[in-house]
């Protein structure tokens, strides 16, 4: 958003203070711009006042769709950071049914540690899982032993889906007023009803 500047130099926005695993913080907040502008567009409202600053529906929805555009690939690494997405994407992925091969054989939890430890890609692709993501400065490390960059997470992934499916669609897509929102409150009180009409 333009004034909240609390970006990486690639666009990401930085919302755990430039501490590892940035993206499942990203898409949550990716989808909760997006929603909270279809409520907005829902209620008749043009925006939302934070402060001084007004925020239209259209900057909340392109803010969301930048942070998701920038875990797809539009980053300065062009890396998608969801696993099996384009060409270049995590080869080295932090998850153990990623990385120990499909073999037959039952292994404990040390004996996957020898895959864990090993630089060779991942036996298997973990398609659209979306990985931890680059540190503050947008670098990122594809090392299977470093959780911080590689590692897929329940909280990060639902965010992911919730986000891309909050902006499936395009504007002209309108969402249905009578029931999406029909539980949430609305923003502002009732107005009383006017007054009975004037005897004299």
């Amino acid at each position: 958003m333009p004034v909240f500047d609390a970006h990486m130099t690639g666009g990401l926005i930085q919302l755990n203070h430039g501490r590892p695993q940035p993206l499942q913080y990203v898409v949550n907040s990716a989808f909760l711009a997006a929603v909270f502008s279809d409520y907005l567009d829902a209620a008749d409202t043009p925006g939302w006042y934070c402060g001084p600053n007004f925020f239209s529906t259209d900057v909340l929805r392109d803010f969301a769709r930048t942070q998701i555009n920038y875990i797809l690939g539009n980053n300065p690494r062009k890396m998608s950071y969801i696993v099996g997405f384009g060409n270049h994407y995590p080869k080295h992925v932090h998850h153990r049914g990623a990385s120990i091969p499909k073999n037959k054989v039952k292994y404990n939890c040390k004996g996957g540690w020898k895959w864990r430890d090993t630089t060779k890609p991942n036996p298997n692709t973990l398609v659209g899982a979306m990985v931890a993501g680059p540190d503050k400065h947008d670098g990122f490390h594809d090392v299977r032993t470093n959780y911080n960059y590689t590692e897929p997470t329940l909280a990060g992934n639902a965010g992911l889906v919730a986000a891309l499916v909050a902006l499936s669609g395009d504007k002209s897509t309108s969402i249905d007023k009578n029931t999406i929102f029909s539980a949430v409150p609305p923003m502002f009180p009732t107005p009383p009803p006017p007054p009975a009409p004037w005897k004299p």
